[in-house]
């Protein structure tokens, strides 16, 4: 028991990083090859039922093609549409708030339970919240936040951030979760069955359901035209919640709008394929008033949105509807995990989403991704992502960001290419030194050294074969 206590309480390696880059926390996630490999293939396994579930729909590119210009339509209009959203939305009985910022937002939310005098709230998943740092805010107010989510819950029971944002704990092994659910929820030692340890979890909130008086949901979709939102889970945990509680309270990021309700089958049937490769989300709950003698809150979220929106280059970066698709199919996420990007969003999105709120924090995520293109080529919206990490990535240097030493050693691969003189000597010294020399390529000063073998040097260069061979 105390062995497994101090597991459970143990701090883990990727919390709070410290100034850590993605490169130091990839590096501590690495360090367990078999984690990796495991973190790997199940994220591609997701990937792979996203595409045979994707495939069976004929017309899957109409539907992103049409996700993407309902969503540019909004983003050329949001002012209009926030404002018709908040109007109808008042005229249905829900009281609107707006929040520039994570301070405000997390005040908006304090502000509400001290007035209903509450000092314990069940909350549903919400990505906004967690960019926010909702929970340790109320915690330092004498307000206790339990997750509902069940992976969600998993992870705050070990004291740890999501590591994706539609399986915030997919980094964790079912031995691990069990020894959680031993030190936390009392379930025997040992004990590792998956329909067993989600039996215990389902008890244990049932009993926070019921006893809650307030309940925080996120806003999957916000319909101007109807002022009404959309909550999707997998759970109905969202469900259990909100109708449970006195106070429901949706925290909703600025650019979660659709138009029309009528658009909304467009998007539902593309978020759950693109997110685990199922047809539809289990629940797709619609709220739009408060039921008699209840509350219901809506805080609208900006917190960098409206800057991001000004950015031409990286606008499209909002019309994401957080389907982790990128992040299941990415390389670098699959094998780096989600923690090592110190942010809550993370992956290919989170990248570009980062850097808009502190470049100097994150301008080493841009960087973090092999620009293969596969975000892109799987994003529901069509966000033309992996551009916008290049694109990132000039800005970065320009604004003066990137590491003093990458940026020499720019300086010095561009001298080199540009000059043929400068390449055809500098290809002939690589090559003599990986065959008289490998010592000096291959030791713990080279990063490339330290996950892949150096090759073999060729006997010459493409260069010197074809001057040679053309006749």
């Amino acid at each position: 028991m105390d062995e497994v206590k101090t597991k459970a309480n143990q701090k883990h390696p990727l919390q709070g990083a410290g100034g850590r880059d993605h490169a130091e926390l990839a590096d501590i996630f690495n360090r367990n090859e078999k984690r990796v490999d495991w973190h790997d293939e199940t994220l591609w396994w997701i990937r792979t039922k996203r595409d045979r579930n994707v495939h069976q729909i004929p017309e899957w590119e109409q539907l992103r093609e049409a996700a993407s210009q309902i969503k540019f339509n909004v983003l050329s209009n949001m002012s209009t549409y926030l404002e018709q959203f908040e109007k109808n939305a008042i005229a249905n009985g829900v009281t609107v708030h707006w929040a520039k910022d994570a301070k405000e937002h997390n005040e908006i939310v304090h502000g509400l339970l001290k007035k209903h005098e509450v000092t314990r709230m069940v909350k549903s998943k919400s990505m906004l919240t967690e960019e926010c740092h909702l929970n340790d805010y109320l915690a330092e107010h004498g307000i206790e936040v339990i997750d509902s989510d069940l992976g969600e819950r998993i992870v705050q029971l070990a004291k740890e951030p999501p590591s994706h944002i539609v399986l915030p704990c997919i980094h964790k092994k079912k031995e691990e979760i069990g020894d959680l659910f031993h030190m936390h929820l009392g379930t025997p030692s040992n004990m590792a069955d998956p329909q067993f340890l989600t039996e215990a979890a389902r008890q244990h909130l049932r009993e926070i359901f019921l006893t809650r008086r307030a309940a925080l949901t996120g806003v999957n979709f916000a319909v101007a035209e109807t002022g009404e939102f959309v909550v999707c889970t997998n759970e109905g945990n969202a469900d259990m919640g909100a109708h449970l509680a006195d106070v429901h309270i949706a925290s909703m990021g600025m650019e979660k709008l659709v138009p029309k309700r009528e658009h909304l089958g467009i998007f539902l049937r593309l978020l759950t394929r693109s997110a685990t490769g199922q047809p539809i989300t289990t629940y797709s709950s619609h709220f739009k008033k408060p039921r008699p003698g209840k509350e219901m809150h809506i805080v609208i979220v900006d917190n960098g949105r409206s800057v991001q929106l000004g950015r031409e280059d990286f606008r499209n970066s909002l019309k994401c509807i957080r389907c982790g698709a990128c992040m299941n199919t990415c390389p670098v996420y699959r094998r780096s995990g989600g923690h090592s990007y110190h942010n809550a969003v993370a992956g290919p999105i989170g990248s570009i989403l980062a850097p808009n709120l502190d470049m100097r924090q994150y301008a080493d995520l841009p960087f973090a991704s092999t620009l293969c293109g596969s975000c892109s080529n799987v994003c529901p919206v069509k966000i033309d992502i992996h551009d916008q990490l290049y694109k990132w990535r000039q800005v970065l240097v320009k604004e003066g960001y990137a590491p003093a030493g990458k940026k020499i050693a720019m300086q010095v691969m561009a001298k080199t290419l540009s000059s043929p003189t400068l390449y055809h000597v500098a290809g002939k010294a690589g090559r003599l030194t990986l065959k008289f020399a490998p010592f000096a390529v291959n030791n713990k000063l080279n990063a490339w050294y330290k996950h892949r073998d150096m090759p073999k040097p060729p006997e010459q260069s493409f260069g010197e074969w074809y001057k040679k061979n053309r006749s």
